[in-house]
């Protein structure tokens, strides 16, 4: 029995010190024995008062960076109670996980006013749709594959995603291919096509001579509304998920996101100053849906002077000798409802109508417009286009055709110079057809006066980026958005894109909003000229606005705010500005360098004259 018990005991003793053997080896690996004497050493010098606390502070610092545990997503409502993704992310951090974020994105649906309710219906089936298919990429493959990078990986992120989301297209054209071979092994045959006659000749007139020109405008055919950019269903989970991943990296960084944008942006070496972006706020909408006649004006916009800050307050409050609404005592004021835009939809039956509103508050305000406040206008081309006649119906019942738009703005232009930018003056489908001459009318027309902007008249940003060109259409600048496959890194591509061909940003909500307000930090760390928000109504977009003035604290805070220039704007047609130089010089009043034209300036010209 002894023997048994001394045998025990020594092949315990050797097991023991085995583990001894392997424990000093673990600890000398991860350097535990140096660090430890250090920590106990100074912590003794220092003898704080919580000293565990102190202890467990300093161990932290030893501990791996975190990295991503799990990605989660769900489906929630946006500001208006339609389905929407939400994405959120959980970290692993000191053996445990922990959920750092999560993030909101709208879908790229527009809401739809005075519609059908199939139309509105068969809508809602496919945003249901694009969030049940997004939430399901999320949660059962990119989490998967994001497992384990560094949140701070942002670049290796976005890489991985662009990856997940070429495959998923390539299986959406093979299942497409697989439909249509299908077809036609059922013996689908098509119908044959007949083609049309041929247009007749044109008619001449009573006594005209062979050979003689009519002089009469002959309008080209109405190139019919092209079919909308195809956008994969689903796909909005990738731009959710690189955002929540750079949140998430900024949140465990200890830095604001548009901080950590910034620093995307400028290849990781943070940014001197950071400048705000100047609003857009929308006020009133007169367009299709409106009550009244006016359509050409679905949002009308104040802009602040550069030289005013996102806080800047507004001058003293004049006596109201007049209504808020600048008409005269005893006159019923402009009501109306609030668009699903944040802004009032007022019933107008002329142009002059919403522009003489506005005129009138800023009176009441002592705000001058052209010098306090300039606006913008968004035309909205796309759905004035009466396709029936082929023309624009600005009014109801008045329809104009592309070059009589062209001269309809420029009237706008010289009578109201204090508006600086037109959104979408003419529809999209002019961009891919030969017909595209007036937008580069309407440019060299107005250019060297106001910003020329294509909203929905532009190209996705995948498109842009895909043929890394931003001329079609040519105008000043293009709203972008954060919506669908966009990651972060193809932000900061299209915005050095549009940057190098000193073209404008303006970074713009989609119209169903949610209460995340990451927009503002993408706005501010990417450096836009502008953002475009809205109107100030519903929490989703106040939200925003509140965003704004708290990171404009914290530039002034830390003294790296920056100041944005002036509006400048420049002449699309050198010809036409080598003909004015010309004419000048012939009257004897030689033209040095052209100086950039300010707003501010066509204002003064114009009240002089």
């Amino acid at each position: 029995m002894g023997e048994e018990g001394g045998g025990r005991s020594c092949g315990t003793t050797k097991e023991l010190q085995k583990l001894k053997q392997q424990a000093m080896e673990y600890y000398r690996e991860n350097d535990v024995p140096r660090r430890l004497e250090e920590l106990l050493n100074s912590t003794f010098y220092l003898q704080p008062a919580d000293v565990y606390g102190h202890l467990a502070n300093c161990f932290s610092t030893f501990a791996k960076p975190p990295t991503i545990h799990r990605i989660v997503g769900k489906n929630v409502l946006d500001g208006l109670g339609l389905s929407t993704l939400q994405v959120e992310v959980f970290c692993t951090i000191q053996n445990f996980p922990k959920s750092i974020c999560s993030v909101v994105i709208p879908t790229h649906f527009e809401v739809q006013e005075n519609t059908v309710p199939e139309l509105v219906e068969a809508q809602e089936a496919e945003r249901r749709l694009a969030v049940s298919t997004a939430v399901q990429w999320v949660n059962e493959t990119i989490t998967e594959e994001l497992r384990g990078l560094a949140p701070s990986s942002q670049a290796e992120v976005d890489c991985m995603l662009r990856a997940f989301f070429a495959n998923k297209v390539q299986e959406e054209k093979e299942r497409k291919a697989l439909e249509k071979s299908q077809e036609d092994s059922a013996g689908s045959v098509p119908p044959s096509q007949i083609l049309p006659p041929p247009p007749p000749p044109p008619t001449k007139k009573r006594g005209q001579k062979p050979g003689k020109k009519d002089s009469v405008y002959i309008e080209k055919p109405v190139i019919p509304a092209g079919p909308a950019e195809p956008v994969l269903c689903g796909s909005m989970a990738i731009g959710a998920v690189s955002l929540a991943v750079a949140k998430t990296s900024a949140i465990l960084g200890g830095i604001p996101l548009y901080l950590n944008i910034a620093l995307l942006k400028h290849n990781q070496e943070q940014p001197a100053t950071l400048t705000m972006p100047l609003l857009m706020a929308s006020v009133v909408s007169c367009g299709k849906s409106s009550p009244g006649k006016l359509n050409l004006m679905k949002e009308v916009i104040c802009i602040p002077h550069p030289g005013l800050t996102t806080k800047q307050p507004t001058p003293p409050k004049a006596e109201n000798k007049k209504g808020l609404n600048g008409n005269k005592r005893g006159q019923q004021p402009v009501t109306g409802k609030m668009s699903h835009l944040g802004c009032l939809t007022i019933n107008c039956d002329v142009m002059e109508q919403p522009l003489l509103l506005i005129q009138g508050v800023c009176a009441n305000l002592e705000l001058e417009l052209g010098t306090n406040l300039h606006l913008a206008i968004n035309c909205a081309g796309h759905e004035l286009m009466d396709y029936s006649k082929g023309k624009y119906e600005v009014l109801m019942g008045t329809h104009k055709n592309a070059a009589e738009m062209v001269d309809l703005y420029v009237e706008l232009i010289n009578k109201y110079p204090s508006i600086i930018a037109l959104i979408d003056p003419l529809r999209k489908e002019l961009l891919f057809t030969q017909d595209s001459e007036q937008w580069d009318s309407i440019c060299n027309a107005l250019g060297s006066r106001c910003y020329v902007i294509a909203g929905t008249a532009s190209k996705s940003i995948s498109k842009l980026l895909e043929h890394g060109s931003i001329s079609s259409p040519r105008s000043h600048g293009l709203i972008i958005k954060h919506t669908n496959q966009t990651t972060m890194s193809d932000l900061v591509e299209i915005t050095n894109l549009i940057n190098s061909k000193k073209h404008i940003a303006i970074l713009g909500s989609t119209e169903g909003e949610s209460s995340d307000d990451s927009l503002v930090d993408l706005a501010v760390g990417l450096g836009v000229r502008f953002i475009k928000l809205g109107g100030l109504s519903r929490g989703e977009r106040v939200t925003k606005y509140n965003r704004l003035l708290t990171i404009e604290e914290e530039l002034v805070q830390n003294e790296t705010l920056g100041f944005n220039e002036e509006h400048t704007f420049f002449y699309f047609n050198e010809d036409a500005k080598k003909a004015l130089e010309a004419a000048a010089t012939a009257a004897g009043e030689l033209l040095g360098p052209r100086e950039p034209i300010f707003p501010t300036e066509v204002v003064e010209e114009s009240a002089r004259s």
